[in-house]
C-alpha cells in the first residue's frame, strides 16, 4: 500500500483507466449536499489567487484505488475501491470547466484541463478507453453523453438531461462560465485552470493487485470517532511543549482539559457542516489572531503554520487560548439564558445568533482580547451596535449573506491597523464605505421599501422573525432610551408568533371574499403589522376564530397584555381589527426597527433593485399548517442502503426518528446516516417507492406566494 497527497494533475495526468466496480452504488452526490460546497471551495481559492493573497491547497478527501494486473500493450487500469463519488464529480467539474475555458477562447488552457479528463489518442484502443474514469453501468450512458458532447452543450436536448451527472456538469459549467465572465482577461482563465489542476488535493491510497482491498476498505470506513481540529491541535501543541512529562500533564489539566467537556464537544452548525464547538472556537480564535479568513476544514493546517511562524514559545500560547475560551463560553452561555439580564455583548450575541451566528465570533474575540489594550466602553458599544444594525438591516431587505466571512475579516483588519481606542468610529466608517450589494449597509428608505409589503412571515426564519418582534417589544418598553419604562426585557426565545388576522381567515373574517379586497387581504396576512407575540400559543380554534366577543380572539389576546405590542392591538382593534390597521401598524413597526438599528445621519445605502435578495425560508411546520403534510405521516429515507429507515411528522413540524425529535429534515437525515452533512429536504421521501420528496412539497407551498426559487428553512 502506498499513500500520497496528490493534485488532480498528478492523479490524472498519465494514460490510465479508473474503473468503478459494478457492485458499487450509482452516482448520488447532489447540488445542495456536495456540488455547491465544492464549487464554493474552488471559487474561494481562485478569488484569493486573483487578489494576490496567500493560498493553501484545499483538501478534498481520500480515495482508495487498486492496481489491476496489466496486460501487455494495454493501458494501466485501477479499480476505485473508495471515493468513486469524489473522483467522478472531479471529472465532471474538470470537463465542465474545460468547456467554459474553451468558450472563453483559451484553447491552450482548455487543453491542459482536457488532458486530465481524456486519454491521448495514441493510448486508446477501444472507445471506452477514452475516459480516464469509467463509471458503473447504470451511470455510463449519461456520463459518456455529457462528457463527449461538443460545446456549447444544450443540456436540455441531451437524452439523459435529468441525470445527476448531466445536472452536475451543467451546474459546474454555469459556475465556471459566470466566474470567468467577471473579467474576460486570459489571466482569469489561467487562475481557474491552475486552481483546478494544482490547488486541490486528494489523499490517494494505492493498493497493489495482491492486497486485500475489502479488509482495507472496511478499516477505512469503520464506525469510529474522527479526529477533530481540536484533537489535532492538542496533539500538535503538547508535542511541542519543551517541558517534563509531569509539567505537560499539569498544563493539560490547567489549560486544555476544559475542551473535553460537554459544552465544548457539542456539535455546532457552520454553514452546511457540523463541527465540535471546540474546533469552531479555535477557528474563530485563529481568525482573530491572524486577520485571515480560515475555512473550518483548514483550521489545523493554518493553526500549525501560525504557531511555527509566529509563536516562539508554545507554553505561552496555552494560557492565551484558555483565557479567550473562558470568555467565549461565558458570553455564549449568558446570551442563551432567556432569564438573564443581559448586557450589550450578550444581547448582541443572542440577536446575531438568529442571523448568521458564527461569523461574528472572531470579531468578538478580537474586541475583548485581554492580551490587547481594553477598548473604551463607548467605542465598544458603538462597534457592536454598528455590526448588529448592519446585519439586521441586511436581513430585513433579504440581502445575501454569502460574503459575511470576508466582510467581517476585512473589518477586523481595519480595526487591527487602526487606533484600537477608536474601534466604534472605525467600524462605522468601514460599513458606511461598503458599496457592494454583498456588503452594503441598507439605509432607512431601503428598509422601509422592503418591509412595507413583504410577507415577512414567509421570508424570514422563525427565530429571526421572533427576534425582530422581541426587539420591537423591548423598544416599546423603553430599553432604547436613557430611562426604561419596564425593569425587564421580554423573555428571549420564549414567545410564540401569532397572526392577528389568521392564515385561515375566510370563515370568521368576512368582507374580503371578492377582488380587489381579496387580493389586498392575501397580501397583508404575512406582513409585519399582522404579527405579534403571545406568551403561549393560542389554540387553533381561537387563533382562527372570530375577532370580537367574550370568546373571540381580541379577548384572548388581552390575556397577553404584559406584551406591549400585543396590548396595542387589543387597544386599537375596537370594534374590529381591519386591513387598514394592519397597514398602519406595519408602518409603525418599521419605524421602530429603524430606531432600534440606526444608521449614521445622511447614510443612504443602495437602491433596493441593486440588492440581490436572499431566498425565502420554509419549515416542515409550514407544510403541516398548509395541510400538505399530516401529523403522524411517515417519511422514508431515499438512499438505497437506508431504505428501511423511516421517521414520523409531528403536529409541530418536528421529525421523530427512533425516539428523537429533529427540528429540521437534515438533522433527521444525519440521524440515519451519521454523517456530518445531509440534504434533508431531498433525503426524505413521501412514499417508499417513487421520487417525490419533502422538496417537492416545499415547492408547491411556495408557488402560491410566487417564491418558487426559495430555499428550505434548515439550521440557523
Amino acid at each position: 500500500m502506498k499513500t500520497d497527497v496528490k493534485t488532480p494533475t498528478k492523479v490524472f495526468h498519465m494514460p490510465q483507466r479508473l474503473l468503478v466496480p459494478l457492485f458499487q452504488r450509482p452516482y448520488v452526490w447532489s447540488k445542495e449536499g456536495q456540488w455547491i460546497p465544492l464549487w464554493e471551495d474552488v471559487q474561494r481559492l481562485a478569488d484569493r489567487v486573483v487578489a494576490g493573497s496567500e493560498v493553501t491547497p484545499h483538501f478534498l478527501g481520500a480515495v482508495v484505488i487498486q492496481e489491476q494486473p496489466q496486460r501487455f500493450g494495454m493501458m494501466p487500469e485501477w479499480t476505485i475501491i473508495d471515493g468513486q463519488q469524489r473522483l467522478t464529480t472531479l471529472q465532471l467539474l474538470l470537463d465542465a470547466a474545460h468547456e467554459a475555458v474553451l468558450e472563453a477562447g483559451e484553447t491552450k488552457l482548455a487543453s491542459q484541463i482536457s488532458r486530465l479528463v481524456l486519454n491521448p489518442d495514441d493510448s486508446v484502443q477501444e472507445a471506452e478507453d477514452r475516459n480516464k474514469v469509467w463509471p458503473t453501468n447504470r451511470d455510463r450512458g449519461a456520463y459518456v453523453e455529457v462528457m463527449t458532447t461538443p460545446g456549447p452543450i444544450d443540456y436540455r436536448a441531451l437524452n439523459h438531461h435529468d441525470s445527476r451527472m448531466v445536472r452536475a456538469h451543467e451546474y459546474f459549467y454555469m459556475c465556471a462560465r459566470d466566474w470567468l465572465a467577471q473579467d474576460t482577461s486570459a489571466d482569469r482563465a489561467k487562475v481557474l485552470t491552475g486552481t483546478l489542476c494544482e490547488l486541490l488535493q486528494l489523499v490517494v491510497i494505492e493498493l497493489q493487485s495482491d492486497e486485500d482491498a475489502q479488509e482495507i476498505f472496511e478499516t477505512l470506513n469503520a464506525r469510529g470517532t474522527p479526529l477533530t481540529a481540536a484533537d489535532l491541535i492538542k496533539n500538535f501543541v503538547f508535542q511541542r511543549l519543551d517541558v517534563s512529562p509531569g509539567e505537560a500533564e499539569k498544563a493539560y489539566h490547567v489549560h486544555w482539559a476544559e475542551f473535553e467537556t460537554p459544552f465544548w464537544e457539542t456539535e455546532v452548525s457552520a454553514g452546511r457542516i457540523v463541527y465540535s464547538r471546540s474546533s469552531l472556537f479555535l477557528n474563530h480564535w485563529l481568525v482573530a489572531q491572524t486577520q485571515v479568513d480560515v475555512p473550518a476544514r483548514e483550521v489545523f493546517i493554518r493553526f500549525k503554520r501560525f504557531v511555527l511562524d509566529e509563536v516562539p514559545d508554545v507554553s505561552q500560547l496555552l494560557p492565551r487560548i484558555r483565557r479567550s475560551a473562558d470568555f467565549y463560553r461565558e458570553a455564549i452561555e449568558a446570551s442563551q439564558d432567556p432569564h438573564r439580564a443581559v448586557d450589550t455583548l450578550e444581547l448582541f450575541l443572542y440577536r446575531t445568533s438568529t442571523l448568521e451566528s458564527e461569523v461574528i465570533k472572531p470579531l468578538v474575540l478580537w474586541l475583548y482580547d485581554t492580551d490587547l489594550p481594553q477598548i473604551p466602553d463607548r467605542q465598544l458599544t458603538k462597534t457592536l451596535m454598528t455590526v448588529e444594525s448592519w446585519m439586521v438591516r441586511r436581513a430585513c431587505v433579504r440581502a445575501s449573506t454569502k460574503a459575511y466571512n470576508r466582510v467581517l475579516v476585512d473589518l477586523i483588519k481595519a480595526l487591527h491597523v487602526g487606533n484600537r481606542m477608536e474601534a466604534g468610529d472605525i467600524a462605522e466608517a468601514f460599513f458606511r464605505g461598503q458599496e457592494s450589494a454583498n456588503s452594503h449597509w441598507p439605509g432607512d428608505q431601503e428598509v422601509r421599501q422592503a418591509l412595507v409589503s413583504m410577507p415577512i412571515y414567509l421570508r424570514l426564519r422563525r427565530p429571526r422573525l421572533r427576534m425582530l418582534l422581541e426587539a420591537i417589544e423591548d423598544h416599546r418598553r423603553g430599553w432604547d432610551s436613557p430611562k426604561t419604562l419596564h425593569e425587564q426585557r421580554v423573555l428571549r426565545g420564549a414567545c410564540s408568533i401569532e397572526h392577528v388576522i389568521p392564515q385561515d381567515w375566510a370563515k370568521h373574517w368576512p368582507g374580503a371574499e371578492q377582488e380587489p379586497a381579496l387580493a389586498r387581504r392575501l397580501s397583508l396576512i404575512h406582513t409585519l403589522g399582522n404579527l405579534t407575540l403571545v406568551t403561549q400559543a393560542l389554540n387553533s380554534k381561537v387563533s382562527n376564530g372570530k375577532w370580537a366577543g367574550p370568546t373571540g380572539k381580541r379577548e384572548e389576546l388581552s390575556k397577553h397584555s404584559s406584551l406591549m405590542i400585543t396590548q396595542e392591538i387589543v387597544n386599537q382593534g375596537q370594534p374590529d381589527w381591519t386591513d387598514e390597521l394592519v397597514v398602519n401598524r406595519t408602518d409603525q413597526m418599521i419605524e421602530s426597527i429603524l430606531a432600534i438599528w440606526r444608521v449614521p445621519e445622511g447614510h443612504v445605502g443602495l437602491p433596493l433593485t441593486a440588492v440581490p435578495h436572499a431566498k425565502a425560508y420554509v419549515s416542515v411546520a409550514d407544510l403541516v399548517r398548509a395541510e400538505l403534510l399530516e401529523p403522524g405521516q411517515t417519511l422514508w429515507a431515499r438512499p438505497q442502503k437506508h431504505k428501511d429507515q423511516t421517521c414520523q411528522v409531528a403536529e409541530d413540524g418536528t421529525l421523530h426518528l427512533k425516539g428523537t425529535a429533529y427540528e429540521y429534515p437534515s438533522g433527521a437525515a444525519r440521524g440515519v446516516t451519521q454523517s456530518q452533512s445531509e440534504a434533508g429536504w431531498w433525503f426524505w421521501l413521501l412514499a417508499p417507492e417513487g421520487d417525490r420528496a419533502l422538496l417537492d412539497l416545499r415547492r408547491e407551498y411556495l408557488e402560491a406566494f410566487d417564491e418558487g426559487d426559495a430555499e428550505p428553512d434548515e439550521e440557523p
